[in-house]
Protein backbone atom coordinates (compact mmCIF):
# COMPACT_ATOMS: atom_id res chain seq x y z
CA UNK A 1 0.00 0.00 0.00
CA UNK A 2 1.14 3.53 -0.95
CA UNK A 3 2.94 5.30 2.06
CA UNK A 4 1.19 8.88 2.67
CA UNK A 5 1.26 12.29 4.13
CA UNK A 6 2.53 11.64 7.72
CA UNK A 7 2.45 7.98 7.57
CA UNK A 8 5.09 6.55 10.01
CA UNK A 9 8.49 5.43 7.34
CA UNK A 10 8.63 1.67 7.41
CA UNK A 11 11.86 0.72 9.41
CA UNK A 12 14.38 -1.74 7.62
CA UNK A 13 17.52 -3.54 7.32
CA UNK A 14 19.42 -3.77 4.10
CA UNK A 15 23.24 -3.68 3.01
CA UNK A 16 24.66 -0.46 1.41
CA UNK A 17 27.41 0.66 -0.15
CA UNK A 18 28.78 1.72 3.39
CA UNK A 19 28.11 -1.18 5.27
CA UNK A 20 24.35 -2.72 6.90
CA UNK A 21 22.15 0.24 7.31
CA UNK A 22 19.18 -0.18 10.12
CA UNK A 23 17.00 2.52 9.03
CA UNK A 24 15.74 3.92 12.32
CA UNK A 25 18.85 3.90 13.90
CA UNK A 26 21.00 5.59 10.80
CA UNK A 27 18.86 7.98 10.29
CA UNK A 28 19.22 8.54 14.25
CA UNK A 29 17.57 12.05 15.25
CA UNK A 30 18.48 13.37 11.52
CA UNK A 31 15.99 14.18 8.59
CA UNK A 32 16.21 12.48 5.81
CA UNK A 33 16.05 12.19 1.90
CA UNK A 34 15.92 8.93 1.02
CA UNK A 35 14.98 8.33 -2.80
CA UNK A 36 15.28 4.88 -5.41
CA UNK A 37 17.45 4.80 -8.93
CA UNK A 38 15.80 2.51 -11.69
CA UNK A 39 19.00 1.01 -11.92
CA UNK A 40 22.70 1.09 -12.10
CA UNK A 41 24.81 2.35 -14.44
CA UNK A 42 22.13 4.54 -16.20
CA UNK A 43 23.00 8.07 -18.04
CA UNK A 44 20.19 9.97 -15.65
CA UNK A 45 20.87 8.27 -12.06
CA UNK A 46 24.53 9.23 -13.04
CA UNK A 47 23.88 12.95 -13.29
CA UNK A 48 21.83 12.82 -9.72
CA UNK A 49 23.75 11.14 -8.00
CA UNK A 50 26.72 13.37 -8.73
CA UNK A 51 24.42 16.29 -7.92
CA UNK A 52 23.67 14.64 -4.68
CA UNK A 53 27.05 14.89 -3.88
CA UNK A 54 28.00 18.21 -4.57
CA UNK A 55 25.46 18.56 -2.41
CA UNK A 56 26.13 17.10 0.46
CA UNK A 57 27.05 20.31 1.94
CA UNK A 58 23.97 21.98 1.56
CA UNK A 59 22.21 18.82 3.03
CA UNK A 60 24.09 18.77 6.04
CA UNK A 61 23.55 21.99 6.89
CA UNK A 62 19.84 21.09 7.18
CA UNK A 63 20.90 18.26 9.02
CA UNK A 64 19.39 16.35 6.15
CA UNK A 65 21.23 12.71 5.88
CA UNK A 66 21.00 10.71 2.02
CA UNK A 67 19.86 7.40 1.33
CA UNK A 68 19.75 6.47 -2.48
CA UNK A 69 18.37 2.65 -3.04
CA UNK A 70 18.74 0.74 -6.48
CA UNK A 71 17.36 -2.95 -7.23
CA UNK A 72 21.14 -4.42 -8.10
CA UNK A 73 23.72 -6.08 -6.22
CA UNK A 74 26.61 -4.28 -3.62
CA UNK A 75 29.00 -5.39 -6.12
CA UNK A 76 27.15 -3.26 -9.05
CA UNK A 77 26.60 -0.83 -6.90
CA UNK A 78 30.61 -0.06 -5.88
CA UNK A 79 31.62 -0.30 -9.71
CA UNK A 80 28.74 2.45 -10.79
CA UNK A 81 30.11 4.56 -8.33
CA UNK A 82 33.71 4.74 -9.62
CA UNK A 83 31.64 5.97 -13.18
CA UNK A 84 29.72 8.53 -11.18
CA UNK A 85 33.28 9.57 -9.61
CA UNK A 86 34.67 10.07 -12.62
CA UNK A 87 32.05 11.76 -14.89
CA UNK A 88 30.91 14.08 -12.31
CA UNK A 89 34.20 14.98 -10.98
CA UNK A 90 32.97 13.96 -7.41
CA UNK A 91 32.92 11.22 -4.55
CA UNK A 92 29.88 9.56 -3.78
CA UNK A 93 30.02 9.36 -0.06
CA UNK A 94 26.61 8.40 1.00
CA UNK A 95 24.97 4.95 1.16
CA UNK A 96 23.61 2.80 -1.71
CA UNK A 97 21.23 0.66 -0.66
CA UNK A 98 21.48 -2.92 -2.38
CA UNK A 99 18.25 -4.19 -3.15
CA UNK A 100 18.27 -6.56 -5.12
CA UNK A 101 15.42 -8.57 -3.55
CA UNK A 102 13.26 -5.56 -3.99
CA UNK A 103 12.63 -5.39 -0.20
CA UNK A 104 12.81 -2.04 0.12
CA UNK A 105 11.02 -0.84 -2.76
CA UNK A 106 8.33 -2.48 -2.55
CA UNK A 107 7.93 -1.05 1.28
CA UNK A 108 8.27 2.06 -0.11
CA UNK A 109 6.21 1.15 -3.19
CA UNK A 110 8.72 2.00 -5.28
CA UNK A 111 7.69 -0.75 -7.67
CA UNK A 112 5.06 0.77 -10.46
CA UNK A 113 4.32 -2.18 -12.97
CA UNK A 114 2.49 0.08 -15.29
CA UNK A 115 5.97 1.82 -15.63
CA UNK A 116 8.60 -0.32 -14.95
CA UNK A 117 7.77 -3.91 -13.63
CA UNK A 118 11.35 -4.75 -12.92
CA UNK A 119 12.75 -1.13 -11.55
CA UNK A 120 11.71 1.18 -9.21
CA UNK A 121 10.56 4.69 -10.52
CA UNK A 122 12.13 8.03 -9.27
CA UNK A 123 10.55 8.15 -5.64
CA UNK A 124 11.74 10.50 -3.07
CA UNK A 125 10.82 10.47 0.23
CA UNK A 126 11.78 13.48 2.89
CA UNK A 127 11.16 11.93 6.66
CA UNK A 128 11.26 14.32 9.44
CA UNK A 129 13.09 12.75 12.78
CA UNK A 130 9.76 11.21 14.53
CA UNK A 131 10.55 9.10 11.28
CA UNK A 132 7.31 10.70 9.81
CA UNK A 133 7.13 10.76 5.86
CA UNK A 134 6.78 14.71 5.39
CA UNK A 135 7.12 14.70 1.12
CA UNK A 136 7.00 12.19 -1.54
CA UNK A 137 7.75 12.74 -5.08
CA UNK A 138 7.60 10.62 -7.67
CA UNK A 139 9.15 11.11 -11.09
CA UNK A 140 9.43 9.14 -14.21
CA UNK A 141 12.08 7.03 -14.81
CA UNK A 142 12.82 9.39 -18.21
CA UNK A 143 12.98 12.62 -15.75
CA UNK A 144 15.73 13.96 -13.78
CA UNK A 145 15.18 15.15 -10.35
CA UNK A 146 15.41 18.65 -9.56
CA UNK A 147 17.75 18.93 -6.55
CA UNK A 148 16.90 22.55 -5.95
CA UNK A 149 13.37 21.74 -5.31
CA UNK A 150 14.00 18.76 -2.72
CA UNK A 151 16.66 21.71 -0.96
CA UNK A 152 13.32 23.93 -1.45
CA UNK A 153 10.99 21.83 0.30
CA UNK A 154 12.84 20.47 3.16
CA UNK A 155 13.29 24.17 3.52
CA UNK A 156 9.98 24.81 3.65
CA UNK A 157 9.06 21.60 6.19
CA UNK A 158 11.79 22.78 8.57
CA UNK A 159 10.19 26.67 8.75
CA UNK A 160 6.76 25.80 9.14
CA UNK A 161 7.87 23.16 11.75
CA UNK A 162 9.07 26.27 13.74
CA UNK A 163 6.87 29.10 12.78
CA UNK A 164 2.60 29.38 12.13
CA UNK A 165 3.62 29.82 8.73
CA UNK A 166 3.11 28.65 5.26
CA UNK A 167 5.22 29.12 2.37
CA UNK A 168 4.08 30.61 -0.98
CA UNK A 169 4.53 29.52 -4.32
CA UNK A 170 8.06 29.59 -5.58
CA UNK A 171 9.03 30.48 -2.18
CA UNK A 172 12.85 30.05 -1.51
CA UNK A 173 14.27 30.65 2.00
CA UNK A 174 14.32 34.57 2.64
CA UNK A 175 11.29 35.37 0.66
CA UNK A 176 8.09 36.63 2.43
CA UNK A 177 5.77 34.20 4.28
CA UNK A 178 1.91 33.23 4.69
CA UNK A 179 0.83 33.92 8.39
CA UNK A 180 -1.79 30.53 9.28
CA UNK A 181 -5.14 31.53 8.90
CA UNK A 182 -6.46 29.80 12.22
CA UNK A 183 -3.84 32.38 13.89
CA UNK A 184 -5.87 35.30 14.42
CA UNK A 185 -5.27 37.02 17.94
CA UNK A 186 -3.49 40.23 17.24
CA UNK A 187 -1.89 40.50 20.13
CA UNK A 188 -0.21 36.99 19.30
CA UNK A 189 0.59 37.96 16.01
CA UNK A 190 2.74 40.12 17.17
CA UNK A 191 4.59 38.89 19.02
CA UNK A 192 5.06 35.86 16.73
CA UNK A 193 6.00 38.20 13.70
CA UNK A 194 7.46 41.38 15.41
CA UNK A 195 8.77 42.52 11.88
CA UNK A 196 5.07 43.32 10.86
CA UNK A 197 3.46 41.95 8.18
CA UNK A 198 0.64 42.83 5.91
CA UNK A 199 -2.68 42.07 5.19
CA UNK A 200 -3.20 41.78 0.97
CA UNK A 201 -6.94 40.27 1.84
CA UNK A 202 -8.53 38.84 5.71
CA UNK A 203 -7.27 35.03 4.44
CA UNK A 204 -3.85 36.06 2.71
CA UNK A 205 -1.33 38.07 5.26
CA UNK A 206 2.24 37.94 4.48
CA UNK A 207 5.17 38.51 6.52
CA UNK A 208 8.73 38.51 6.49
CA UNK A 209 10.89 35.44 6.62
CA UNK A 210 11.06 34.76 10.39
CA UNK A 211 14.13 32.71 10.03
CA UNK A 212 16.08 35.12 8.80
CA UNK A 213 16.56 38.41 11.44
Amino acid sequence: MALRLGDAAPDFKQESTKGPIHFYDWAGSSWVVFFSHPADFTPVCTTELGMTSKLMGEFKKRDVKVLAVSVDPLSRHREWIEDINETQGTEVDFPILADKERKVAELYDMIHPQVLANATVRSVFIIDPEKKVRATITYPASTGRNFDEILRVVDSLQLTDRYRVATPVNWKPGEDVVILPNLQDEAEIRRSFPRGYKTVKPYLRMTPDPARK
